[in-house]
C-alpha cells in the first residue's frame, strides 16, 4: 500500500538573529499536497519562492508565539498572496494579539487584501496542562499545547487522519461484492451477499497504515509534559538553541539545549528528532548533533531547503 505525501520543508532554522546563512523559524508542512505554514519568520515568502514552493496552496498558518522571529514575516507573506491574486480564505492560529497587529499595519498603509483572513486566538488560560484539538480537515487534525517561554507559546501536534480500509478488488470479485457495497466494506462494515451470506469485511480489505504525526516545539524550556504530549510521534522538531556549555544562558532565556531536546525525544519515544532554532553564536552545528546523538541516536539537524519525509 503506497503512502500519501507527508513531509515538512525547513524554510528557516535560526533563532532571533539571522546569521551564518540561517534565517528565522518557518516550515511548510505538506500533507497529501495540502500545505500548512508553521511559524513565519522574516523573509518566509522569499524562502517559499526560493525553494519553488507554491505558497498559494497554503490553507492554514500556525504561529507558535508572538516573538518577532516567529511572525515578522507574516505581513510580507500575506501581501505576497494578495499580489499573486489569492481569493481563497486563510486561517491563522496564534496566541491572542496577532489580529490587532495586522489591523494596525494594514491601517497605517491604507492597505487591503483581496481575500478573507480568519484569526483564531488560542487562549493560554483555556489549556492548562492539557492539549486539545484546534483544527481538523480531511487530511489531518491538529492539537495544541502550552510550552514554557517568556510569553505564551504553543506547541503543535499534526496527525494524519485515519484512512479507510483498502478494498481488494480481486478478493471482492471472487465473492460477488457489488460496487454499491464497497464503501461500507472500506468503513469496516460486514455486508450481506445476494445468497444471504454475511461477508466479513476483513476477507476483502486490508488494514490502513498507521497514521503518522509531526510535533513542533519551539522556544521552550525542556518539559516532562512535552514528552507526554508528543509521545510516539513519527517526527519531533524541538528547539535546541544552545549547547550544554551555555546551559545557564539557555535557562535564563527560556530555551533548551541540544542535550535537553534529545532527552525530551527519548522520553517521548519518538522515531526521529529534528533539532533547530539555533543561536547565532554557533557557526557550525556539528556539536549540536553530536550532543543530541549521545542521548538520542536518531537525531538530525534542521537545514534550510531540506524536505523531511515522514515514513
Amino acid at each position: 500500500m503506497s503512502r500519501q505525501k507527508f513531509s515538512t520543508t525547513i524554510l528557516g532554522s535560526n533563532s532571533a538573529l539571522p546569521a551564518n546563512g540561517r534565517r528565522p523559524t518557518a516550515q511548510l508542512l505538506n500533507v497529501n499536497h495540502h500545505y500548512y505554514l508553521i511559524d513565519c519568520g522574516e523573509g518566509t515568502q522569499m524562502q517559499l519562492r526560493r525553494f519553488n514552493l507554491k505558497m498559494q496552496r497554503i490553507k492554514v498558518v500556525f504561529i507558535s508565539h508572538l516573538h518577532g522571529d516567529h511572525y515578522y514575516g507574516l505581513p510580507g507573506f500575506l501581501n505576497s498572496l494578495h499580489l499573486l491574486g489569492r481569493e481563497a480564505p486563510l486561517k491563522i492560529y496564534s496566541p491572542p494579539g496577532l489580529k490587532e497587529i495586522f489591523i494596525l499595519l494594514t491601517k497605517a498603509a491604507n492597505g487591503r487584501l483581496g481575500y478573507p483572513i480568519e484569526f483564531i486566538d488560542l487562549d493560554p488560560k483555556s489549556f492548562g496542562k492539557e492539549k486539545r484539538e484546534i483544527y481538523s480537515d480531511a487530511e489531518l487534525h491538529v492539537e495544541a499545547f502550552l510550552l514554557k517561554h517568556r510569553i505564551p507559546c504553543f506547541g503543535y501536534l499534526f496527525k494524519e487522519q485515519t484512512k479507510e480500509l483498502s478494498y481488494l478488488p480481486k478478493e471482492g470479485e471472487k465473492r460477488g461484492v457489488k460496487v454499491a457495497d464497497i464503501s461500507n466494506l472500506k468503513r469496516g462494515q460486514d455486508i450481506a451477499l445476494e445468497n444471504g451470506d454475511i461477508l466479513d469485511h476483513k476477507l476483502v480489505t486490508s488494514p490502513s497504515l498507521d497514521p503518522r504525526s509531526y510535533a513542533f516545539c519551539t522556544d521552550t524550556l525542556p518539559l516532562d509534559s512535552t514528552s507526554e504530549h508528543v509521545k510516539n510521534s513519527t517526527f519531533l522538531y524541538h528547539e535546541a538553541t544552545f549547547l550544554e556549555a551555555d546551559r545557564v544562558r539557555s535557562k535564563e532565556t527560556y530555551h533548551s539545549t541540544a542535550k535537553q531536546a534529545a532527552t525530551v525525544a527519548k522520553n517521548a519515544k519518538v522515531d526521529t528528532l529534528v533539532l533547530g532554532h539555533y543561536s547565532a553564536r554557533y557557526k557550525s552545528l556539528e556539536d549540536h548533533l553530536k550532543e543530541s546523538k549521545e542521548i538520542f541516536e536518531n537525531s538530525v539537524l534542521a537545514v534550510e531547503g531540506d524536505e523531511l519525509e515522514f515514513t
